[in-house]
């Protein structure tokens, strides 16, 4: 894929010439077992717990592909399919899904393993937005995606979609 020319953004060159980086090169995936401290009464992870894992890995998703650091915009969806119990080692798996010139959206999977029987149950699924920032605290320009399979093109439209949709609500509530 050739290298995309990016306008000029808060003083940077308007000739800037980044090369891509693909959407492998940004995963990232945490493991933690679920302990008593995370959980309410009845043995249930903790909502805020699950959403804190997925933040730090989408973020790290965000920096390694940036390699700037990022911070959080949004979380444009979080929906949890299943409890996560105290005794469950919890996977999230995080990867950069949509880039623009200097935000970009990561997709955050967990699941949860009961550790005894193997079970391995598919939790939830989240989209955090991210800006990168320069030396200067100022959102910087970032390398484009390379998409290089199907599924990953699918999901970068969906997430272009989604920005979209983010830009027009904000629009709506600023009008």
């Amino acid at each position: 894929m050739r290298p995309r020319r990016f306008p000029t953004l808060r003083g940077l060159d308007s000739g800037l010439m980044m090369e891509g980086k693909s959407v492998s090169e940004s995963r990232v995936t945490l493991t933690q077992l679920m302990g008593p401290s995370d959980a309410n009464t009845l043995g249930n992870v903790h909502g805020g717990i699950l959403m804190k894992l997925c933040d730090e890995a989408g973020g790290m998703a965000a920096i390694k592909h940036a390699r700037r650091p990022a911070v959080t915009v949004t979380v444009d969806s979080m929906s949890f399919h299943s409890p996560v119990h105290i005794g469950n080692l919890v996977t999230v798996q995080a990867e950069v899904t949509w880039v623009g010139h200097t935000s970009l959206e990561t997709r955050v999977v967990v699941t949860a393993e009961n550790m005894l029987t193997g079970e391995v149950t598919h939790t939830n699924t989240a989209y955090f937005v991210y800006v990168a920032l320069g030396d200067d605290g100022r959102p910087a320009i970032i390398p484009p995606l390379i998409c290089e399979t199907e599924a990953e093109q699918t999901r970068c439209e969906r997430a272009a979609q989604r920005q979209a949709a983010r830009l027009e609500r904000r629009r709506q509530e600023n009008a």
